[in-house]
């Protein structure tokens, strides 16, 4: 199986770089998965129900959310409807939507996706690695599953990268976000799982981290604030990680980043 996580969607020029590359992308590396975190899609925080659209009629299969989860309040009552779109799994109970979801590729292969959100500097949440034991208790990989993905949207790299030990030989794929910048440590895990710490945004990358970078610098020079983050509109890099599986197991052959457009080097995972 291959498929293709995105990271962080932000604003209006992380939306047309997804809708003009994803059909594409798709095409070129065969894909049979696309997992999008859009938490950012609606004006640097949230998502509405016409960009979910959007994305799914681009080829995205999956939507993941965050710590900006319900920034669009419309998304509330929305969220419910849609089980293509993923809150974190670590939320307390009672919160409107799910954290994780089974879903079924034109091959006929299930695939578990889910989201936890980490709590080192970050908002009080339930325990990310209780959540994800739960979840995987009812599930395994190779056998009920051919792949689980496991979006991390941490602050922390450390934390990130306790959960992808954690759950390595159990998921095929631990990919962090919500820090926005690409990091370099695309790897397998000993046991078979396949971790990155951050993919990186779907952004212009003049900016800081995907927001006009005058308001942020402003911010840090100054502690009054009058100026609303807004996202910066320059050409965006889609950033990317691609994962094949091992059809016997599940596990991760191998991982590589993805990215194009903007001002980034592009990088293209080398194919058989």
């Amino acid at each position: 199986m291959r498929i293709l996580f995105c990271g962080d969607v932000v604003g209006r020029s992380g939306r047309e770089a997804i809708l003009a590359h994803i059909p594409e992308i798709r095409e070129k590396l065969g894909l049979d998965l696309v997992v999008v975190n859009a938490e950012n899609a609606a004006g640097g925080f949230g998502i509405t129900a016409r960009l979910c659209q959007e994305f799914y009629a681009a080829g995205v299969d999956v939507l993941t959310l965050g710590n900006h989860a319900w920034a669009q309040r419309e998304i509330v009552g929305y969220i419910d409807q849609d089980p293509k779109l993923l809150r974190p799994l670590n939320y307390p109970d009672g919160t409107p939507g799910v954290g994780s979801g089974l879903y079924t590729t034109a091959k006929g292969e299930r695939v578990l996706v889910l989201q936890v959100l980490g709590r080192l500097f970050m908002e009080p949440v339930d325990d990310p690695f209780a959540a994800a034991e739960r979840t995987l208790a009812n599930h395994r990989l190779g056998g009920s599953v051919a792949a689980i993905l496991v979006d991390v949207h941490a602050e922390a790299t450390s934390e990130k990268m306790a959960v992808g030990h954690y759950l390595d030989g159990r998921v095929t794929l631990v990919a962090g976000t919500h820090t926005h910048i690409p990091t370099a440590d695309a790897q397998v895990l000993a046991g078979g799982t396949a971790y990155i710490s951050d993919v990186g945004m779907c952004g212009d990358y003049d900016s800081v981290i995907g927001m006009k970078k005058e308001i942020s610098i402003k911010r840090f020079l100054r502690p009054l604030r009058t100026e609303p983050f807004s996202p910066a509109e320059g050409e965006a890099s889609l950033c990317a990680v691609f994962v094949e599986t091992d059809p016997k197991t599940g596990l991760a052959k191998r991982v590589a980043p993805l990215r194009m457009g903007g001002r980034l080097a592009p990088a293209w995972p080398a194919m058989d």
